[in-house]
């Protein structure tokens, strides 16, 4: 899935250039587009909402109408947890608002921002949304295991699979009680070579017999403790050449593929060589 973000003053034009980008996309795949929210919306369908359910203490409510539209409400929701159940199902995201969001933007008024600024303006009549769509074209796509694993079963060839093994990687705080404990891991890649590396490893692992689908993925930039690093999806025909090759796959990952990673712990930072 790829993501875009648009951060702008309230007076520039941001929800505008929203729907231009959800208008551009819709012809080239599914989207979906979340907004920033200082308060909780009055939701409402047909003159009923959920307020009473969730003063009754549920946590979370959706409202369903007879055509299949639907609305949802709830507490303790963060945007990368919405984007993680986003990206199995919708090529496009675009997010609304959220400055602080690590993520290619689109910048408008000069607004303070954290992620990569691939279009600034100072209104939305400023930005051509065609040259920000070739932009994010080169953009690193938003992946997680469960887009990772729905894109293996739409395989053609998965009416001949019985299995799918996964392997996912994620920053742990420390090795021992007494390490220091780790914030953070920031990774970068060897640009073009750490790609065709990739590639070239999956086309092997995909070779052998009893295998139709190997998809790996490697975050870059930072990714705080707890957070997930990289994923390794095979698809095959039965069990043992899964697993097999999913244990093949993420150690010539870490032998083969130049990826440089930095660590930051409570009292420290330094390059690590070996992952």
């Amino acid at each position: 899935m790829k993501v875009l973000g648009v951060v702008g003053p309230s007076d520039s034009g941001k929800t505008t250039l929203v729907e231009r980008f959800a208008e551009r996309f819709d012809g080239h795949g599914t989207v979906a587009t979340v907004k920033h929210l200082t308060h909780a919306p009055a939701v409402d369908t047909d003159g009923k909402d959920t307020a009473r359910h969730r003063a009754a203490g549920a946590d979370r409510t959706y409202g369903i109408t007879d055509d299949g539209e639907w609305f949802g409400t709830g507490d303790s929701r963060t945007l990368s947890e919405t984007l993680d159940d986003l990206a199995p199902q919708y090529d496009y995201a675009v997010v609304e608002g959220f400055s602080g969001a690590d993520m290619p933007q689109v910048v408008l008024g000069n607004r303070d921002h954290r992620g990569e600024a691939i279009a600034t303006g100072e209104t939305a009549t400023d930005i051509d949304v065609g040259d920000v769509v070739d932009s994010l074209r080169e953009t690193e796509p938003y992946e997680t295991l469960g887009s990772l694993v729905a894109r293996a079963k739409r395989s053609p060839a998965a009416e001949k699979a019985g299995a799918v093994a996964t392997f996912t990687g994620r920053v742990r705080a420390k090795d021992h009680d007494d390490d220091e404990a780790t914030e953070f891991l920031e990774f970068e890649k060897y640009e073009g070579v750490a790609e065709d590396r990739l590639d070239a490893l999956r086309a092997e692992l995909e070779d052998r017999d009893g295998v139709y689908e190997v998809l790996l993925h490697h975050r870059t930039g930072v990714v705080e403790y707890g957070e997930d690093i990289v994923f390794v999806v095979v698809l095959a025909g039965h069990r043992k050449e899964a697993f097999r090759t999913v244990e093949d796959g993420i150690d010539r990952l870490k032998e083969d593929v130049p990826i440089f990673k930095k660590e930051v712990t409570v009292e420290d930072e330094f390059w690590v060589h070996e992952q």
